[in-house]
């Protein structure tokens, strides 16, 4: 995801400290989203009554199904084009609406893994996710390369699942999940160190700043959960 770099002159200590603080806010928004998304998730997959709603007898999918598995899409469009339109309030509002609608979305893993593989796999991405922002954090080595090469690994992913959405091939499904934890977890060492960069040059408290943070969670939570998802999909022990 795109995220403008916006440069500001002040002293080394200045920098640093503005970028910890703008660093912390993205981890705090990125959080606040997980969260909500963990517990719609639980709840629509757990309660009967909510799951009818989503997904008839027949295990088939009501229109809400639809619109809660499409709709994502269209609040990752809507936030990303409208950046520079969209106010900070209504921009925090998608982003958590976001949220909510990728936990009733993901309340299907419910359906098809136990729980105990579930938050197994939840536990050990949430491991894996903090070395890696770890990393991405301290390294004083440049990641654009590697961003790049993990970008061009991503299209990748993306074209093959379209492939395998037709073949429907377990081994190539292994294959792309494989690929698809090593390219969530390069990235998120990218993303952490490249906000870390972007944080250090805005000018913090300004709405281009908050707008930042809020785009600087959504691109975090997208790394965590891709990665929770493919290392389910390797690890997950199905009902």
């Amino acid at each position: 995801m795109e995220i403008k770099d916006f440069n500001y002159v002040r002293s080394q200590g200045e920098t640093d400290a503005v970028s910890k603080t703008f660093m912390s806010s993205v981890f705090s928004w990125m959080f606040a989203a997980l969260a909500i998304t963990s517990i719609v998730a639980y709840y629509f997959g757990n309660d009967v009554s909510l799951t009818s709603t989503l997904v008839n007898e027949l295990g088939r999918l009501t229109t809400l199904g639809y619109v809660v598995t499409f709709s994502p899409f269209a609040f990752i469009l809507v936030i990303s084009f409208g950046f520079n339109r969209i106010s900070y309030p209504i921009l925090l509002l998608l982003f958590l609406l976001f949220s909510a609608v990728m936990g009733m979305s993901l309340s299907f893993i419910f359906l098809q893994y136990t729980a105990g593989s579930i938050y197994g796999t939840f536990a050990a991405a949430s491991g894996m996710f903090g070395l890696m922002a770890v990393v991405g954090y301290t390294t004083k080595t440049d990641l654009t390369k590697f961003g790049s090469i993990m970008f061009m690994g991503l299209i990748g992913i993306i074209i093959a699942s379209f492939i395998n959405w037709f073949l429907n091939s377990a081994g190539l499904d292994y294959i792309i999940s494989f690929l698809g934890v090593l390219v969530f977890t390069g990235l998120t060492a990218y993303d952490v160190q490249k906000l870390k960069r972007i944080g250090a040059g805005v000018e913090y408290g300004t709405e281009v700043a908050s707008k930042l943070v809020i785009m600087g969670a959504l691109s975090l939570y997208m790394d965590f959960l891709n990665l929770f998802l493919f290392l389910l999909r390797l690890f997950g022990d199905r009902k």
